[in-house]
């Protein structure tokens, strides 16, 4: 089916045209109006979503941007995801997001959107629905919330959560002081300050070329943000006469550019499935070994939480924000890259000075890190891939005995136990959490506690395996989106108690010591089950058709 735009849409001397039209003055706007390019605003804004808290405001100057420039702008709301609002693994709703933008794209008679979003799966989601639908489109980033600050200390959301659990666990801190420092974590509404996933996506926003410059650091709360909502609004009127669509856009050298800030920010491992679902619906095939290659050849450099100490929306954002870090990676980039300016990656770039703040965004020959923040493992562990993200991991090299478990709960009861036998030279095998096993891969990667024993030793990291996800606020050596996952019939659901695992991130290696006709044998005789049984509505549609990891967790039909 053709998508709709508004001169088709109004089937002039129809009887349909009549209705339309009718119905559209019956809301108080004019023949002159109706003159206009109609113009989506899909904004995702929800009382169950922080991050999006502000986009009333920021919709209403998207609107003066589209009335100044000659548009006709029309807003329509659709769901709101925020992970920590649901009882299930959001990644499950990000493709009903896309599904549902989708159509309200393809079906209204919009000539071009502006979407608005922030939040971990909201981006990815209206991205996928964008290129699918294909109609002139600009992205407005929502943009981080200031940090909070407790007793002197500069705190931000999860990944400081961590720390104070930790604390608390071990007797360090009282309940009171917790309860003190709740109220700390978060500095105003936006996205999560840190380089977790919300923001990493909205710096993608940017680095893909789908998102003003300069336009995914801006904080929240800032009169800037309001500004460039506004001139979003401005510029889609020039794509939409200029024709300029997702697909234009979202290129092969796109993508690549868009990895590149990725593995130099320290953003968040989540990208790699996002990123991956984002291609396919632009018939691009992005695989892991992408993914690595490109990471080998950059570095890290932007000195944010979890993997350094500054926020977003402060020191990287002052310090120059996405257009400052790419000016360092200017020679690794695909210039010639389109962005909806119009202009390309090169010509956008051509007056930006680099960062001023080497604390921030250092040097790219006095990196904080020499390799990418990604690694992607193989082994007969994971045949198609895992990951781990180098940049917030201390331990590069291991080998020991594993623990293995099928339950979060059993997991964190053997972790906070003063009598287990947990030390520093075990792995710990969280398995059957993956896209078909929890449903939706949780981010449970991040939910195995730091024993106490071990904090009061001073050892805060210790080797975690899993084919769930994990929060891009956290930190620590944990092996992620284990492919295939366990309930797919992928070896860690062969790996039994006392089975010796072998990492080593720098080499790409995940694993362990047992023949293959073992790993077999034992998989035969496996019964693992999904977490909670489904029978009906989207949950079980996404249990049935939800492709691996490895694959974007999309669904083939929307490929």
């Amino acid at each position: 089916m053709e998508n709709f735009t508004s001169k088709k849409w109004l089937k002039p001397g129809s009887r349909q045209c009549l209705i339309r039209r009718g119905l559209v003055k019956s809301m108080g706007y004019t023949d002159a109006d109706l003159e206009k390019p109609i113009v989506g605003i899909i904004n995702t804004w929800g009382e169950t979503n922080p991050g999006h808290a502000n986009f009333r405001q920021l919709a209403e100057a998207v609107k003066r941007g589209v009335w100044a420039a000659g548009g006709f702008p029309l807003e329509i709301n659709t769901m709101s995801i925020c992970e920590v609002f649901f009882d299930i693994s959001s990644l499950i709703y990000r493709n009903l997001l896309s599904m549902t933008t989708e159509e309200l794209i393809a079906r209204h008679p919009f000539d071009g959107v502006v979407l608005l979003g922030s939040c971990d799966k909201s981006v990815p989601a209206q991205l996928m629905a964008a290129v699918s639908a294909n109609k002139p489109m600009i992205f407005l980033p929502g943009g981080p919330m200031l940090p909070g600050n407790y007793k002197g200390e500069t705190l931000v959301c999860g990944t400081d959560s961590f720390k104070l659990w930790t604390k608390y666990q071990s007797g360090e801190i009282t309940e009171k002081d917790l309860q003190e420092a709740e109220g700390c974590l978060y500095g105003s509404m936006g996205a999560c300050p840190i380089m977790g996933t919300a923001n990493s996506m909205q710096t993608a926003t940017e680095s893909l070329g789908f998102a003003l410059p300069g336009s995914a650091s801006s904080p929240a709360v800032s009169a800037l943000k309001m500004r460039q909502a506004e001139e979003s609004g401005r510029q889609i009127m020039s794509l939409i006469e200029k024709d300029i669509r997702p697909k234009d856009i979202l290129t092969r050298k796109a993508l690549e550019n868009c990895i590149t800030v990725l593995m130099s920010s320290g953003g968040s491992t989540n990208l790699m499935i996002h990123l991956v679902a984002i291609a396919k619906r632009a018939g691009i095939k992005l695989e892991l070994n992408d993914f690595q290659r490109i990471s080998e050849k950059t570095k890290v450099l932007v000195n944010c939480k979890p993997s350094g100490t500054g926020s977003v929306g402060i020191e990287f954002h002052q310090a120059g924000g996405v257009q400052a870090l790419m000016k360092e990676l200017e020679n690794l980039l695909h210039k010639d890259a389109l962005t909806v300016t119009g202009k390309t990656v090169g010509e956008n770039l051509a007056g930006v000075e680099k960062s001023w703040n080497r604390n921030a965004i250092a040097a790219f020959d006095k990196p904080l890190q020499e390799n990418g923040g990604i690694a992607v493992l193989y082994g007969n562990l994971a045949p198609r891939g895992a990951v781990v993200k180098r940049s917030a991991a201390s331990i590069m090299k291991f080998k020991g005995e594993a623990r293995v478990f099928d339950t979060l709960a059993d997991a964190e009861k053997y972790l906070l136990d003063p009598d287990s036998d947990m030390d520093e030279n075990k792995a710990v095998i969280l398995r059957g959490y993956g896209p078909k096993g929890a449903p939706g891969m949780p981010e449970f990667g991040n939910y195995m506690p730091i024993p106490p024993k071990m904090h009061k030793r001073g050892i805060d990291d210790f080797v975690r395996i899993t084919d769930a996800r994990m929060s891009g606020g956290a930190f620590g050596t944990v092996v992620l989106h284990v492919c295939p996952e366990a309930l797919a019939g992928g070896p860690l659901g062969a790996v039994r108690n006392g089975d010796i695992i072998e990492m080593d991130i720098d080499r790409g290696i995940l694993n362990v010591e047992l023949t293959e006709e073992e790993i077999q044998k034992r998989l035969a005789e496996s019964t693992l089950e999904t977490k909670e049984k489904f029978t009906r509505g989207f949950v079980r549609h996404y249990i049935d058709n939800v492709q691996q990891a490895d694959e974007g967790c999309d669904f083939s039909y929307l490929e």
